[in-house]
């Protein structure tokens, strides 16, 4: 479906860079800018900068004198206003109103010419008059107290829940690891045998015997919960000598004290 991000009368560089940078993460390329503050503002340092390698989207973006040529060729109009207004369109969340746009029977009339997303200035937002003549005022939900969100956090957020709404890009495959990386892995951390695992329990054992924790009279069950904890740790011949040079230093500990 052909899509649009509008911005109308933008005064800060950096957000043109921040909506090239939003738009190209969800996959959308057409920027038009509305009598934006910087007649080259596709070209600042600061707007190139906040783009951070969407400079595909900055060189196809437009700028245009009036919102009629921004929307030339669109057939459906979502403002965004984060204030209902009295009079002008219905005002409903971003993925509320999409899943009513993508359905089958809404689609069809949307696809014809495509969908544009209209967004006002950083300080004043958009004017009732460019509200009033969109299908929907779209509105972020926010926390109530407090739903201020910069221009760039805006058109990523809406940019998302259109792509989400378009069937998304789903989550990025697992690299396959060759095969010989895993035999090198496997021949890197050789796995400690039954004897280094009962050699090393028994170390503890003296170890913990030592230091207190363990009563020779009253064993209890504490030595073969460790053995099964050590078992299902799949230790390494290089982890039995790092316990032992543990259960080393717990002797020598307790044999300075006395």
């Amino acid at each position: 479906m052909k899509t649009r991000f509008v911005l109308i009368n933008t005064s800060h560089a950096g957000n043109v860079g921040a909506a090239a940078r939003a738009l190209k993460t969800m996959g959308f390329d057409d920027l038009v800018l509305v009598e934006p503050r910087w007649a080259n503002v596709l070209r600042r340092e600061e707007t190139i900068q906040r783009a951070s390698g969407a400079l595909d989207v900055l060189q196809n973006a437009r700028i245009v004198a009036t919102l009629d040529e921004a929307l030339d060729g669109m057939s459906h109009l979502c403002a965004t206003a984060m204030t209902p207004r009295d009079f002008g369109p219905p005002t409903r969340s971003p993925r509320e109103h999409f899943a009513q746009l993508v359905a089958p029977r809404a689609a069809d009339a949307a696809v014809e010419s495509g969908v544009a997303f209209l967004f006002g200035s950083e300080r004043f937002g958009m004017a009732n008059e460019d509200v009033y003549r969109c299908h929907v005022a779209l509105s972020i939900p926010t926390n109530p107290g407090f739903g201020s969100l910069n221009l760039g956090a805006a058109i990523q957020v809406i940019a998302y829940e259109w792509r989400m709404a378009l069937g998304g890009f789903g989550a990025p495959a697992a690299v396959p690891v060759p095969d010989r990386e895993v035999a090198d892995a496997a021949q890197e951390r050789e796995l400690a045998d039954a004897a280094q695992v009962a050699g090393m329990l028994a170390h503890w054992e003296r170890a913990l015997v030592d230091i207190g924790f363990l009563d020779p009279e009253a064993p209890k069950k504490l030595m073969p919960r460790l053995n099964q904890l050590f078992n299902r740790a799949q230790l390494g011949s290089e982890e039995i000598h790092i316990l032992r040079g543990v259960a080393k230093a717990m002797i020598e500990t307790a044999q300075a004290k006395r």
